[in-house]
């Protein structure tokens, strides 16, 4: 007679299958967690640049385009074709005397037409500032006309505003300025002077071209 020996059914551990091991459940979620966590910790600079970006873009106002205030300038008749002002070293060292600095370029694209002349450039309100595009129109020695025409600052852009350019108006050199008051603007004064700046150059821009 031949004994089987009956089997022992396997014993369900608390690592088997069937029964995960609690602990090694909980490690495991620990884990998991704490990697969700590392990977959203990790993404917040990349969305701190993304809104720093996006923030960049809304303060790029465009007030008008270079086309537009060429077309206006020279209103109602078609505007001249431009013209290039070559900026040698004595040229240069006039523009930097009331510009503050020598112009960045060494050639300016103007149009000039009946005795007016219209010019398009950047300044910035201090070093580390972004730069602002204006244009201005100068006949006879004088500011006939001046629009701010993409300004990229978070402040400041009341420089933009009708009633604040029309102080400009009739503006004349003045030494290293021009002849005429302008009201500051609180919170704006580094705008303000460069307004005034710009204006200044482009009455010295004009007289370049004599």
């Amino acid at each position: 007679m031949t004994i089987h020996k009956a089997k022992r059914p396997a014993r369900l551990t608390t690592a088997s299958p069937d029964f995960p091991n609690p602990r090694a459940a909980s490690s495991a979620g620990a884990l998991f967690d704490r990697r969700r966590l590392l990977q959203a910790l990790a993404a917040l600079p990349l969305l701190g640049l993304a809104s720093r970006k996006a923030e960049a873009i809304d303060i790029y106002k465009t007030f008008q385009t270079p086309d537009a205030f060429i077309a206006e300038a020279f209103a109602p008749g078609t505007p001249p074709p431009p013209t290039v002002l070559d900026l040698d070293a004595a040229k240069q060292a006039q523009i930097g005397a009331v510009f503050g600095r020598p112009y960045p370029q060494a050639r300016l694209r103007y149009w000039k037409a009946d005795g007016r002349s219209a010019w398009i450039f950047d300044d910035i309100g201090k070093e580390g500032y972004v730069p602002t595009t204006c244009g201005f129109v100068v006949a006879g020695g004088a500011i006939e006309h001046a629009r701010v025409l993409i300004y990229r600052e978070s402040r400041g852009e009341q420089i933009a505003q009708p009633s604040f350019l029309q102080q400009l108006i009739g503006a004349r050199a003045a030494g290293g300025g021009i002849d005429k008051k302008v009201d500051n603007i609180s919170g704006a004064t580094l705008s303000v002077k460069m307004m005034q700046r710009m204006a200044r150059t482009a009455l010295v821009f004009d007289s370049l071209t004599a």
